[in-house]
């Protein structure tokens, strides 16, 4: 692959990470917005792209909104939509839920029942609404030998407080309880999270770019597709992570107001 440059040049199309690489808690991240004005101005396609399963995408293009940045539905690319594929291809409409009501709503338009008393697969999702009951349950599922599916691995989200404990830690949490583990993550860093859209969009992978804070998720799926990886330093991963890691991102920056 041909090095990458912060100009970004032959980059026609975007991937762009959220929480960490565009804002941090509800504040974007200085010079984020400037940014998505440069891609805007060069005709680069910019899709957001997040892990976090906690919100819905209306609820995404809300936050957005309100910190003044444009989207729309087909902008938005969330691991919840990897796992309804994933549900769907494998027939599964009863599920046991650990989830946000936003999550909940997603699943359930698409036809898959959330508190199932005799699910096919407990699904684990970024619950920032968690409580013991949800907790108790679930593990009497697992305990009873029903599987689990969990929405994508980041074990913290990033905040301006540090890192707060997100679905790869609740896994961890059901492993100390159950002795079980999901027998699929989806979301990062899957690479179909971002080939169904290169693909539809017509693009090659060497033209297109992968943004993110995190090595084992952002970069792992940009090496994983073949686009170009981008490491900020926003978010989760410090330059002492990027040096050890066997992720190789194509290019290192501070955040993405030093890009273009």
């Amino acid at each position: 692959m041909a090095p990458l440059s912060k100009s970004l040049d032959r980059i026609e199309a975007i991937f762009l990470d959220l929480d960490g690489t565009i804002y941090l808690g509800g504040e974007p991240i200085e010079g984020a917005l400037d940014f998505l004005e440069r891609l805007d101005q060069r005709g680069i396609r910019r899709f957001f792209l997040s892990n976090n399963s906690s919100k819905s995408v209306s609820q995404y293009l809300e936050k957005l909104t309100s910190m003044g940045i444009p989207a729309n539905e087909q902008d938005i690319l969330l691991s919840t939509h990897d796992l309804l594929s994933w549900l769907k291809k494998e027939g599964v409409t009863e599920t046991y839920l650990v989830g946000t009501e936003g999550m909940r709503e997603m699943l359930e338009e698409d036809g898959i029942r959330t508190s199932s008393q005799s699910p096919q697969y407990v699904v684990l999702g970024y619950d920032t609404e968690i409580n013991y009951e949800k907790l108790s349950t679930a593990s009497i599922h697992l305990h009873s030998g029903v599987p689990m599916v969990a929405s994508h691995p980041d074990i913290v989200c990033p905040s301006p407080d540090g890192g707060l404990p997100d679905t790869g830690a609740y896994i961890d949490l059901f492993e100390a309880t159950t002795g079980v583990r999901p027998i699929h993550i989806c979301g990062k860093p899957n690479p179909g999270m971002i080939l169904h859209k290169i693909e539809e969009l017509g693009l090659l992978p060497d033209n297109c770019a992968m943004v993110g804070d995190r090595l084992y998720t952002d970069i792992e799926m940009a090496e994983r597709s073949g686009v170009h990886g981008i490491l900020v330093l926003s978010g989760e991963a410090t330059m002492s992570d990027a040096s050890v890691a066997s992720q190789k991102p194509s290019l290192i920056v501070d955040s993405v107001a030093s890009l273009l």
